[in-house]
């Protein structure tokens, strides 16, 4: 009876190849956004469409949007701008 209420909590481990390797480890929601941003700025719906399946739309949304928060920062301090300043420039928005 454990046993069988194991099964229905625990989900089971991937298992390794048939040649002893061990199983590939699952992506994270940081590496699904990057892979998701990347191919998106290289237009290859493929591997967009891909790495949409690496996690959850939740996981994924906020892994992009965090993604976007780093590097509207990190433009920001190597502009010397505003993140605002920068956010609207990538945007194509008028500056304020």
């Amino acid at each position: 009876m454990l046993r069988r209420l194991r099964k229905l909590v625990v989900p089971p481990r991937p298992a390794g190849g048939n040649d002893g390797s061990p199983a590939p480890r699952p992506h994270n929601l940081f590496e699904a956004a990057a892979a998701y941003v990347a191919a998106g700025a290289e237009a290859d719906d493929e591997r967009e469409e891909e790495a949409a399946g690496w996690v959850s739309p939740e996981a994924l949304s906020f892994g992009v949007t965090e993604l976007a928060c780093r590097a509207v920062a990190q433009l920001a301090r190597e502009r010397g701008e505003s993140p605002r300043t920068v956010a609207r420039s990538l945007l194509g928005l008028p500056p304020d």
